[in-house]
């Protein structure tokens, strides 16, 4: 048995799923509300006989494994370790060799950070200064204290050191964990002294560091330090606050990133969860793509000085890279969310709300910092936009802030192409964007594969329809292999709740999949009824195959320097969908 086989047979998918979903009992299977959307009426469902779940409102399915991925925004390698431990089964004996020793040593680094969380917590306790630094100066809540396990350093050289030694840790895993550093007289000493512990967690809540913050003024000492990069703590990787925002992210639909830690403990403690940090380091993509598991609408609330100017310009290519939409949040008076809140938490929730949209905002800014009725002030102004905007993936977006650059400076849209151009002249820039045929209506399209493969593969006599389909039409992997199955072996048959047979045994979540889609949706429809809906989904499958087929064609049509081929294959397209529209 593996640890995939392991992990499978201690849980069971009702449990952990009912961890996130109210779950009702119908009949064999399990009905809730989805967690992806907002319907009303349940259409989420869990088997336990077949050990998954699918959400007919958003086309997802899969097994436990899958639906831990989709809640908690981790890869596979993180919801196996997630569901091993909740199953209490060790990975170690799983693994051989190197990668054994390295979940060993991580496991280890884990346990000495949680120990220090602890240790860190009792001593703020005992410390009066660190107290009312907290409670009274930061005006944060008992509660919230607690909930973000803030902690307090000793000054004391060696406290953490000697307490950690005393539990069975090296030195040299301390060193590891970033918990201490070497003193002048080559001990170890603790890496952390006579500071506010704010504890780093990872999106499960597992301690990876800690943000130091110093409690007296200290000229020569800087404000803040971090851990250095660990073999788990990595700043460009790491958002703060997500392991506590997680569920407010996917409620509200819109992640606040602040520049502090102590920003976001304050807008938790206000009532307004949807907010991370990023650790007082500059906005990565690792950061962006961790966020944007959660939600795709992400607003910074940065300070709006030089330095928040130039964080804006940089920010806006990664997200165009990475998908997710990027506003902008223009806090009153330039305050700090911390010191909002302070004021008035309801003054920091409506300007949570009024974000524009960051481009947009950048051009307002250096519209007012630039005189534009010079020569100069309109060379600085396109210098700067430009070198944004050429960076944005869609044609669409560039074409539109060309002209809206060329409206407010009273630039030609013919000078300002020509200078982009010049810019960019390793490559052309004013050009449709190489399109990722699967990625748009991608959940139409997958609804439309899975239904289309339920009705083909629990009703062989519907197979005749697979006949203008081919595999490149079906956007998942599972369902190409499937699909050539199905066409290598026509007389192929199965019954829903049947075992999977060897043949598809790669495929066995999949096929679970859909044996459930067609229980719920065609297990009770007249013969006629399922002709008339296999014809529809083909259909639209064709036809979504069609529009991302052209769109891709398109876009070649920019370099191509014979473009009869490619003026071949749209016939052929356009043929494909007469044959459809005769049926």
């Amino acid at each position: 048995m593996d640890a995939v086989e392991d992990i499978k047979a201690r849980l069971n998918i009702e449990d952990v799923v009912g961890e996130y979903v109210e779950l009702r009992r119908a009949g064999r299977n399990y009905k809730g509300l989805s967690p992806f959307t907002a319907e009303r009426t349940p259409s989420f469902m869990v088997s336990p006989e077949k050990a998954i779940w699918h959400d007919f409102s958003s086309g997802k399915g899969g097994n436990m494994f899958s639906f831990v991925m989709e809640m908690e925004g981790l890869d596979f390698k993180g919801a196996l370790e997630h569901l091993a431990r909740k199953a209490g089964v060790d990975l170690a004996q799983y693994r051989t060799g190197r990668s054994a020793e390295t979940g060993k040593q991580k496991d280890r680094l884990y346990q000495a950070l949680d120990l220090s969380v602890r240790f860190y917590q009792a001593q703020l306790r005992g410390n009066k200064s660190a107290l009312e630094y907290l409670l009274k100066k930061r005006q944060f809540s008992k509660e919230i204290v607690l909930k973000f396990g803030l902690g307090y350093a000793p000054n004391t050289g060696r406290a953490l050191v000697d307490f950690l030694q005393k539990k069975g840790f090296t030195p040299r895993e301390l060193q590891q964990a970033g918990l201490s550093a070497r003193s002048y007289r080559g001990g170890p000493r603790d890496m952390f002294r006579g500071r506010i512990m704010v504890p780093l967690m990872d999106a499960q809540g597992r301690a990876l560091g800690f943000t130091a913050r110093l409690l007296a003024d200290e000229p020569d000492s800087p404000k803040y330090i971090n851990t250095p990069q660990t073999m788990l703590y990595d700043k460009g990787r790491h958002v703060f606050g997500l392991h506590l925002a997680k569920e407010a992210l996917r409620r509200e639909g819109f992640a606040v990133l602040v520049e502090g830690n102590l920003d976001v403990i304050a807008s938790h403690q206000a009532g307004i969860a949807q907010v991370v940090a990023t650790a007082g380091t500059a906005l990565t993509e690792s950061h962006l793509k961790s966020i944007n598991r959660f939600t795709g609408d992400i607003r910074l609330a940065f300070d709006q000085d030089k330095a928040g100017i130039a964080a804006a310009e940089r920010a806006i290519p990664i997200a165009g890279k990475v998908g997710v939409t990027l506003g902008i949040i223009t806090i009153p008076d330039g305050k700090d969310p911390d010191e909002l809140v302070r004021k008035d938490p309801e003054l920091w929730r409506k300007a949570t709300q009024q974000h524009q949209y960051a481009l947009d905002w950048l051009i307002e800014k250096y519209q007012h910092q630039l005189d534009l009725q010079t020569a100069t002030g309109k060379r600085q102004f396109s210098d700067t936009l430009l070198r944004v905007v050429r960076q944005l993936p869609d044609q669409v977006e560039q074409d539109h802030f060309i002209d809206k650059i060329a409206d407010v400076s009273g630039i030609s849209r013919e000078a300002l192409q020509a200078k982009m151009t010049a810019i960019g002249s390793e490559r052309r820039t004013l050009r449709r964007p190489k399109v990722d045929v699967t990625a748009a209506s991608l959940p139409d399209v997958v609804k439309y594969q899975d239904h289309f493969m339920a009705l083909v593969l629990l009703r062989p006599g519907l197979r005749d329809y697979m006949d203008l389909v081919s595999p490149e039409m079906l956007p998942q992997e599972a369902a190409q292999e499937l699909f050539v199955h199905l066409v290598q072996h026509p007389d192929f048959g199965i019954e829903t709740g049947a075992p999977v047979p060897a043949a598809l045994s790669g495929l066995a979540d999949y096929v679970k999949i859909l044996g459930l889609q067609y229980d719920e949706l065609y297990r009770d429809r007249e013969d006629v009824d399922l002709i008339n809906e296999v014809i529809y989904v083909r259909s639209e499958l064709i036809k979504q195959h069609v529009k991302h087929q052209k769109a891709r064609i398109a876009s070649q049509l920019d370099d191509a320097d014979d473009a009869s081929a490619l003026l071949a294959e749209v016939r052929e397209l356009d043929n494909l969908l007469k044959n459809v529209s005769k049926e």
